[in-house]
């Protein structure tokens, strides 16, 4: 007991090295200025352009949907380069399409589609930084030190969570609609810039890829995850997880500020405090992995953030109300923040070097997808049956999802992953 405690303290204060430093610090920087612009392309529709509900959810859908598909393709091509070039351009690429809204804002000539055309354009490049900075991450530290690596990443999301709305929805009474997105924008400068300051060599990409193959690559990334047993029921549990909850979030929103009579203030604030357990969890996340075993973790924790949904099902007019929601966003936040980095950690270790960017294209994108589909699934149920019913739905699937999840983690992933390599 007293060994794991003193282990314990040392994963806590472990030194992860000034390059993992400098990632972080573009990873905050961005996260922050995503916080700082949460729902701003909403505010900027509707109050600037006057678009319709159906525009509106069109431009959060179908953005995300078109941006998958632009990036299936990038997924072999950021195989065989360097990524943290690729991690810049992803993030100058973001930063020139944001800075582009509230320039045609102040002239005068913003419209619907630009603003189509931006989160197009910020949700394929999100998906490229995604899988280019995974893939960096595991040429930069060890296997065992993946896990704290990721919950400091899970720790940076949930407290820009908290700080970020709040302070945008401020500055846009302040100082107008479109100036959280000058902030979001130049977030990913600043993080271009720290991902500049790293120093330490890469490790070169393992092959190169042919013309031959490279449109035959494209696919491999979706086959090495199939081909894999444990990577396949963690990827079918997450897609249905992270959909069926963000399916959720705009019926909440209608049933709260429409049908109950919240206050925008009070749903802000059902959301912003339950963010708290994001810090707790993603700081539980290595010393739960190192007591459980990360095999106990995922099948644990995994179960655990697909309980909580249901809750939302009860959610009254008054105070009752208010704490219904904040118990139940605490519950799932807390269980998914520790799920989340242990996961990745695993995911990360598990797969080949040289089929590891193209795995996590192929997931994001496949994630992204699935997202934008649900969403629309259930806005169309909402319609018909009314927002607690279809939540409701929700949370009961929810529930099933476990099932798909592995008994245990296989201890021969390395058999594993050569038995995908064959196939």
């Amino acid at each position: 007991m007293a060994d794991a405690k003193m282990v314990g303290v040392r994963i806590g204060r472990a030194d992860l090295g000034r390059p993992f430093a400098w990632l972080w610090a573009s990873y905050a920087a961005s996260a922050y200025g995503t916080g700082l612009g949460f729902g701003a392309f909403a505010i900027v529709a509707i109050q600037v352009l006057h678009a319709s509900p159906v525009e509106v959810a069109a431009l959060s859908s179908f953005g995300l949907a078109i941006g998958a598909l632009l990036a299936v393709p990038l997924g072999p091509w950021m195989e065989v380069r360097e990524k943290r070039p690729v991690m810049i351009a992803a993030d100058v690429c973001r930063f020139a399409a944001l800075v582009t809204i509230p320039i045609a804002y102040w002239l005068g000539v913003l419209t619907f589609p630009q603003l189509l055309a931006v989160s197009i354009v910020a949700a394929a490049a999100k998906i490229v930084f995604t899988a280019a900075s995974g893939s960096y991450l595991k040429s930069i530290l060890p296997e065992d030190r993946i896990v704290l690596a990721t919950s400091r990443f899970e720790a940076a999301t949930w407290s820009a969570t908290i700080v970020g709305p709040p302070l945008g929805g401020l500055a846009i009474g302040l100082l107008g609609p479109v100036v959280t997105i000058l902030l979001d924008a130049v977030s990913y400068l600043l993080s271009a810039l720290g991902i500049v300051a790293i120093r330490q060599r890469e490790m070169p990409p393992v092959r190169r890829m042919t013309q031959s193959n490279r449109w035959s690559s494209i696919a491999e990334g979706w086959r090495y995850i199939l081909a894999h047993r444990t990577l396949r029921r963690l990827f079918v549990n997450t897609m249905a997880v992270n959909g069926l909850i963000m399916a959720t979030e705009p019926l909440l929103a209608v049933l709260m500020l429409g049908h109950l009579g919240f206050s925008a203030w009070q749903y802000g604030l059902v959301f912003a405090v339950p963010c708290i357990g994001g810090l707790i969890g993603s700081r539980l996340a290595p010393r739960i992995s190192l007591r459980l075993g990360q095999q106990s973790a995922i099948r644990v924790f995994g179960t655990l953030r697909a309980c909580w949904l249901l809750g939302l099902v009860f959610v009254q007019p008054g105070p009752a109300g208010l704490a219904i929601v904040m118990i139940t966003e605490l519950g799932l936040i807390i269980c998914a923040s520790i799920f989340n980095p242990v996961f990745a950690a695993y995911r990360l270790n598990t797969v080949d070097a040289g089929r590891r960017t193209r795995v996590l294209a192929a997931w994001s994108i496949t994630t992204s997808l699935s997202t934008a589909a649900l969403t629309l699934l259930w806005g169309l149920l909402a319609h018909f049956t009314g927002p607690r019913i279809a939540i409701a739905v929700a949370g009961i699937l929810l529930l099933c999802t476990p099932i798909v999840l592995t008994r245990t983690i296989a201890q021969s992933a390395p058999r594993e992953s050569v038995n995908a390599n064959a196939r």
